[in-house]
């Protein structure tokens, strides 16, 4: 069985091709691309070299071949990704605007992705990590449900819980429905890996520092705040410590934060110093940003290490 395991949307993007180009007007698009938070995450966590598997739903479609037949190249365990045929994969498109906006129009709680399978309890019999992504938690009641009930199962197998916040606070009304609907991953995570925004949105408070105080009162054990360029900040009960970042020049964004999510997993798995972890996870992280496309820049075990010089 997988050692690290995700649930939730596995859909494609399609993607501006350039800054600054709304939605609502006529453009030009690059896609589609192998997508979804928490695939982007399995899918780098597989290649770097960790048993690694899915659960996640596509359609009966070219879409959905695609992304499973990403999944195998790169070794992920799809035994528990289904394919419906009374529905299409699920789709983000997306653009970004040069002050660090980003938009999405979403399809995901009418199509495929919200049509999760029936998972047996012993799936997560050997999993060390579970990882939840709050967009995942925000596509529908449906697939919320399923990412609660593995997080249970995960929980009561022994595995420890990572939580990217990732949040849609337009999709679910506003700051204070985002922090409800979290809450029962969040009080089972022993790893949280937020921006700084949204940890101060999960607390309540109003600096980067409370915020990471205000999570370990409740209970996780390590925070990796999320730095953009200028790296990490992984905070603990015994301290804090910074760690830069990669200067690259970013392409595109997307799924960056979920690479990173992976490398500091997997560096976990593998026993590092948190420090290493934060090396990886910034390398995986900065990346991923380099390539147009949310898993196109996903680095292997040899690049990733190398890079961070581990």
């Amino acid at each position: 069985m997988p050692e690290i395991i995700s649930i939730g949307e596995l859909i494609v993007d399609v993607m501006r091709m350039h800054v600054d180009e709304p939605l609502d007007v006529p453009g030009t698009f690059a896609g589609a691309f192998p997508s979804g938070a928490p695939a982007i995450f399995t899918d780098q966590c597989a290649l770097l070299g960790r048993s690694a598997g899915f659960i996640g739903a596509v359609g009966d479609d070219d879409f959905g071949r695609m992304d499973i037949r990403r999944f195998e190249d790169h070794g992920v365990d799809t035994s528990y990704v289904a394919v419906v045929d009374e529905v299409s994969t699920g789709c983000a498109f997306v653009t970004y605007f040069s002050n660090g906006d980003r938009r999405f129009l979403f399809h995901i709680g009418n199509s495929a992705a919200s049509h999760l399978p029936d998972v047996p309890a012993e799936y997560f019999e050997g999993c060390r990590w579970l990882h939840i992504c709050g967009s995942s938690l925000s596509a529908g009641e449906r697939m919320r449900d399923g990412c609660y009930e593995a997080t249970e199962r995960a929980h009561r197998a022994g595995a420890k819980i990572s939580l990217d916040p990732n949040l849609r606070p337009e999709l679910l009304g506003g700051e204070a429905a985002v922090r409800s609907v979290l809450d029962p991953v969040l009080r089972r995570a022993t790893l949280v890996l937020p921006s700084a925004t949204e940890a101060e949105i999960l607390t309540k408070t109003d600096t980067p520092e409370a915020a990471c105080e205000g999570l370990l009162e409740r209970g996780v054990e390590i925070v990796a705040l999320k730095r953009g360029e200028e790296g990490c900040r992984v905070v603990t009960r015994e301290g804090s410590l910074d760690v830069a970042g990669y200067p690259v020049e970013a392409v595109d964004p997307t799924g960056a934060g979920d690479c990173f999510d992976a490398g500091f997993v997997v560096g976990l798995t593998e026993g590092l110093s948190l420090e290493e972890c934060g090396r990886l996870a910034n390398a995986c992280g900065a990346a991923a940003a380099t390539v147009r496309g949310p898993m196109e820049g996903s680095l292997t075990r040899g690049e990733a290490f190398r890079r961070a010089g581990i």
